[in-house]
């Protein structure tokens, strides 16, 4: 089985090779500038491990995977929108550099992209690797939507954070390793393990990026820390945090979210020294832990000699445990 590097490489190449040097300029200039901000590349890169590991043509499955690949940067130009997020990957976010208008219009076309690259898969798959690409695309809508209404709702579980970021995050890594086994030829059930494989993971990654958004070092995570704890946002360590905290502890924690600090630093520092107190960084690793293992059961179902499985194990533990 090809290594997650070498997979990685194809797709850079891949992606270097799309030809967007069409009119007009300002429509596919930004997603030219966006492709090009790099990222991790996770979700082709899985959908292409999924692929060889049931010993597909790798190249069956990259237009797909770019199709993904696209469809995940075209959701990352509406989501800065929506977000007022000025930097993306260390770099000005496209509608800052533009306008909001082009951002909007840009990240249509890349839907439409996006979809086109779907449709250069091997004829007998297009039904059900289309019906997979929908249904993830629809689920990542409603998980942005879930997470916006979050804002304002003083109401949220637990519960619906772990709904929430399965939708927004989870099913599109589920999805891009469900299309990958379904080119690569997999069996049905094979091919609804590795979702579950990947719906488990990705929640584990997100809940792993909750936990080094405010315990990090910021040189390794590239983020300043607390930046959540800045925009109130609520994560599991929020939820958790006001579910466990009482008297005092409640009420300063109340105070630090809802009312005016001096500085976002002593808000941060505050709010951390209490997740501290609470033991939440513990109780956090432990749900990615949870999770982690669930994923590697539904792994371990897969039919396929354990070999085959080795890089998939890697980069579920790299996920795990990686600091940035």
């Amino acid at each position: 089985m090809l290594s997650f590097e070498k997979i990685f490489d194809k797709i850079k190449i891949a992606i270097e090779e799309l030809d967007f040097s069409r009119q007009p300029v300002e429509l596919y200039a930004p997603i030219e500038y966006t492709l090009s901000l790099g990222g991790k590349r996770i979700r082709p890169v899985l959908c292409l491990m999924a692929c060889d590991m049931f010993g597909g043509q790798i190249e069956d499955a990259v237009p797909a995977a770019l199709g993904l690949e696209i469809f995940h940067n075209f959701t990352l130009l509406h989501d800065d929108i929506m977000d007022e997020a000025p930097i993306r990957r260390g770099k000005t976010s496209v509608y800052k550099k533009w306008n909001t208008n082009v951002a909007i219009l840009s990240g249509d076309t890349m839907m439409a992209v996006a979809y086109d690259k779907i449709m250069e898969t091997p004829g007998n798959m297009h039904s059900s690797v289309f019906k997979i690409f929908n249904q993830t695309a629809i689920e990542v809508c409603e998980g942005q939507q879930y997470d916006m209404n979050f804002e304002t709702d003083d109401n949220v579980s637990i519960d619906d954070y772990l709904k929430m970021i399965r939708l927004k995050t989870a099913v599109l890594l589920a999805g891009s390793l469900k299309i990958g086994a379904i080119i690569g030829g997999a069996d049905n059930e094979s091919a609804e393990n590795l979702y579950q494989f990947g719906e488990n993971i990705g929640i584990a990654f997100q809940l792993k990026d909750d936990l080094l958004d405010v315990f990090s070092d910021e040189q390794k995570f590239g983020k300043k820390t607390g930046g959540d704890i800045t925009t109130n946002k609520k994560t599991y360590l929020y939820l958790k945090a006001f579910e466990l905290a009482k008297g005092k502890t409640l009420k300063n924690l109340n105070t630090l979210f809802t009312e005016y600090q001096k500085s976002d630093i002593d808000k941060v520092n505050g709010v951390i020294e209490i997740y501290k107190q609470l033991n939440i960084k513990q109780l956090a690793e432990e749900l990615i832990e949870k999770y982690y293992r669930q994923a590697m059961t539904s792994l371990d179902k897969v039919k396929v000699d354990n070999s085959q499985k080795t890089e998939l194990k890697k980069f579920a533990d790299k996920l795990k445990g990686r600091e940035s």
